[in-house]
């Protein structure tokens, strides 16, 4: 709804009725024993020293320790306590928590099913009930107790719940919250008998833990992504976030179109993006019968692969592109992909060219030309098995190299990363829960870094941990503190917390950045948990400004992330964001208002939130390829990629590198940046951008080429030499947009590669623009 629009007598009298209900909070976890009990009682706590009246009911401590602490101060009122095949069941005391009144109910086990004689078959009947009677409930769930992901879970791992909810319950709740715990955790804690001896024999995998982990990440992603769409309707805005990809194959009843179709297919799988078809058709146009085979046969491949079809109407031929964007930007497309005819400059000229049109009209949309390679190569779709490393020769002698290797490996520190969507989530108070566990175990934990930023919670956290002093330095007359790397060496302990991964070090200090700090860490044997924000992954750059429009400047290499062992999300929802930084537990008060106007947004931290789950479950899936491709939710690459991105020196390359990178990495491709310098001596400022465009080029793990020419007529001829010498698969382009006329005299890079390099695909990256993007309808 448009923020200015009168709404109509029934929706007023729908909000008034929502006055009267209980708001439901859904906890969600990947497995029994991920936390769920833990942080929906830590949130009664945090409730009820807010002055609201909170009680717990048919919850179920397990006996842990950590647990039963945080239901301590809570008031309890009794279950029914009855018999199933001999384990004892909980149910709701509906009666009793009606007459009690209080303001919140904590309960566990929202798929539970009561006993016979009960008001009510299920517990997510009970919880409707009460708040129908004005009672807010918090409650929890695994995710393979929802029924619309119970298959594909029990295909891949063999665990099936013995009962579950509809998977459309998450739509009731006002707020899902993930608890997201890697696999390793969780092996830890069965290995220490926390989770007792009634798990399931199949969680005893990491690779099954991985699936769990991944699916319960897309799917509070997907319920973000709605919610995000909806606010953005909500407020006029049109064309894609920026945190989600939404691929459009734009196909043709032909003998290519399920080309088409599969190429887009495989694109969305690879960036886990929704795939949608459209085809148009001639509206005084009747289709033949080899047009309405292939209309078939398209219609069948869509459904198999899971797409949205469309077929719409066209006047004629030349409104094709015209009226595929605006379908595009309506469809919120981030990407779309079509094939492109194969004519000459001048039949372009005098005929058109669909390819170029579009170009031309869209803004902020990627445009992705398949290459032909019908012909030589057929479909190439079906996905192969690649060998893992290590398998081809297991009876190989190792050599000495390989055995320093092997040896600095085992003798290297562990790695473990907190990540979070935005500032204030409780990344550094769980990184100190953490250390205060070990700490009583045994383990030799220190603090090497911590800013508290004067949180009152954080502080308490700390608890007996001791802390490293910081170094001092001095920098333009005044001290500053930095982590103090050699002490934390010479003190060596078994595990050291640091905060803040992405910071800048004092220039002249040893190191450049904290992750660099780290890694000498990790090589000295020492264990090391940090934190860091998902804002702060250098191929997330662009996307980050495209949605907040603030521009991070503290990165680190995505490198860094994958060479942790463990990776968890700290996933906070924004309304309790947004709460805690009103009660100033983020930023000091007077910053408060500042901040909500700004980088706290709702749009911004909903969009943000999406980001960070979809990063982490993309993450899960390169852990899980790399452990079982079997269990792989997005399957192997099926054939050798080579990325080629053509850059030059304005402010754009940085964005087609990292879209260089984020492909490649997810292709599992060998990749190249390529400049050509055309004319006389580099200056000093050319020559310090292109140092800089290697140095990113590098940090991502690509490789960067410089050539150069004199004569400005070769460079397109040079370029494609190049990308045919290393077997180019896809080519990566920005797109210099030009008036029509200079089109006619000159032409330009990417209109010479879209007739010479058809044998390739091509990736032409669209200028982000946010007064575009910020349009309303």
């Amino acid at each position: 709804m448009a923020p200015y629009k009168r709404k109509t007598p029934e929706e007023i009298l729908y909000s008034i009725s929502r006055l009267h209900w209980g708001r439901l909070k859904i906890i969600i976890g990947s497995v029994s024993g991920s936390g769920k009990t833990y942080q929906m009682l830590h949130e009664g706590r945090l409730l009820k020293q807010q002055g609201i009246d909170v009680v717990i009911s048919a919850v179920s401590t397990m006996q842990r320790a950590e647990t039963v602490e945080q239901s301590l101060e809570l008031e309890r009122v009794p279950s029914i306590h009855w018999q199933k095949d001999g384990k004892e069941q909980k149910d709701l005391p509906l009666e009793a928590l009606l007459e009690r009144n209080p303001e919140v109910v904590l309960v566990d086990g929202l798929a539970h099913r009561n006993r016979k004689d009960a008001r009510f078959p299920t517990r997510l009947e009970d919880i409707r009930y009460l708040m129908d009677h004005g009672i807010s409930v918090i409650t929890t769930i695994n995710v393979y107790e929802l029924a619309g992901v119970a298959d594909i879970i029990y295909q891949k791992t063999g665990i099936r719940a013995e009962d579950t909810v509809p998977l459309n319950t998450l739509e009731l709740a006002d707020e899902v919250r993930l608890i997201d715990v890697s696999p390793e955790t969780i092996l830890k804690r069965m290995n220490e008998g926390v989770l007792g001896d009634q798990t399931h024999p199949a969680l005893s995998r990491r690779g099954n833990l991985g699936v769990l982990r991944e699916l319960s990440l897309r799917l509070v992603a997907e319920g973000v992504n709605d919610s995000l769409e909806k606010y953005r309707e909500e407020h006029g805005l049109i064309g894609p976030s920026g945190a989600t990809e939404r691929i459009l194959v734009s196909a043709q009843y032909h003998w290519n179109g399920s080309l088409h179709v599969r190429r887009g297919q495989q694109i969305a799988k690879r960036l886990n993006g929704d795939l949608l078809v459209v085809t148009f058709v001639l509206s005084k146009q009747t289709l033949s019968k080899e047009q309405q085979a292939f209309k078939r046969s398209i219609q069948k491949l869509v459904k198999k692969v899971g797409a949205k079809f469309e077929e719409l109407p066209l006047l004629h031929l030349r409104k094709l592109p015209s009226t595929l964007v605006r379908y595009a930007i309506q469809s919120n497309v981030t990407r779309i992909v079509m094939g492109h005819s194969k004519k000459n400059r001048w039949q372009e000229y005098w005929q058109g060219s669909i390819g170029n049109r579009v170009l031309r009209k869209t803004r902020n949309i990627d445009l992705f030309l398949m290459a032909d390679r019908a012909e030589q190569e057929g479909e190439r779709i079906l996905p192969i098995k690649a060998s893992r490393k290590g398998e081809e020769y297991p009876f190989h002698r190792l050599s000495s190299t390989e055995i320093e290797k092997k040896i600095e490996t085992i003798r290297r520190g562990t790695f473990k990363v907190y990540i979070g969507a935005a500032p204030g989530v409780g990344k550094t108070y769980k990184m100190l829960q953490e250390g205060n566990i070990l700490l009583k175990k045994g383990i030799d934990v220190v603090i090497g870094l911590l800013e508290t930023h004067g949180r009152k919670e954080t502080i308490e956290q700390m608890g007996e941990l001791p802390v490293i002093p910081r170094a001092k330095t001095t920098y333009l007359g005044t001290q500053l503190e930095e982590m103090d790397t050699e002490a934390i060496i010479v003190r060596h302990p078994e595990v050291v917390l640091v905060d803040e991964l992405a910071h800048t070090n004092v220039p002249g200090s040893p190191t450049k950045k904290r992750y660099e700090d780290i890694t000498r860490l990790l090589e000295n044997g020492i264990s090391v948990i940090t934190t860091v924000n998902v804002q702060h992954l250098e191929s997330l750059n662009d996307a980050v400004e495209q949605l907040t429009g603030v521009r991070v400047r503290e990165t680190v290499p995505d490198a860094v992330l994958k060479m942790a062992n463990e990776v968890e999300l700290i996933d906070v929802t924004p309304q309790m964001l947004q709460e805690r930084m009103r009660d100033g537990k983020i930023y000091g008060l007077e910053k408060v208002n500042q901040a909500l106007q700004s980088f706290f947004k709702m749009g911004n931290l909903i969009a943000l939130r999406e980001l960070a789950l979809r990063e982490i479950a993309d993450d899960v899936d390169e852990r899980l390829e790399a452990w079982d491709r079997e269990v792989s939710l997005r399957g192997p690459w099926s054939r050798r990629e080579v990325i080629f991105v053509c850059v030059d020196l304005g402010p754009r390359s940085e964005r087609l590198i990292r879209r260089g990178f984020r492909i490649a990495y997810r292709l599992k491709a060998e990749w190249f940046v390529h400049y050509v310098h055309c004319g006389g001596v580099k200056t000093d400022q050319d020559q310090k951008r292109l140092d800089a465009l290697r140095h990113l080029t590098e940090r991502l793990g690509g490789k960067m080429e410089v050539a150069e020419t004199n004569n400005r007529r070769k460079i397109h001829e040079d370029l494609l030499n190049r990308m045919n010498e290393v077997h180019t698969t896809q080519l990566i382009i920005g797109y210099s947009r030009r008036p029509l006329w200079y089109t006619l005299f000159k032409e330009s890079m990417v209109h010479y590669l879209l007739r010479n390099a058809r044998h390739m695909d091509m990736l032409i990256v669209a200028d982000f623009d946010p007064a575009i993007a910020d349009q309303t309808l």
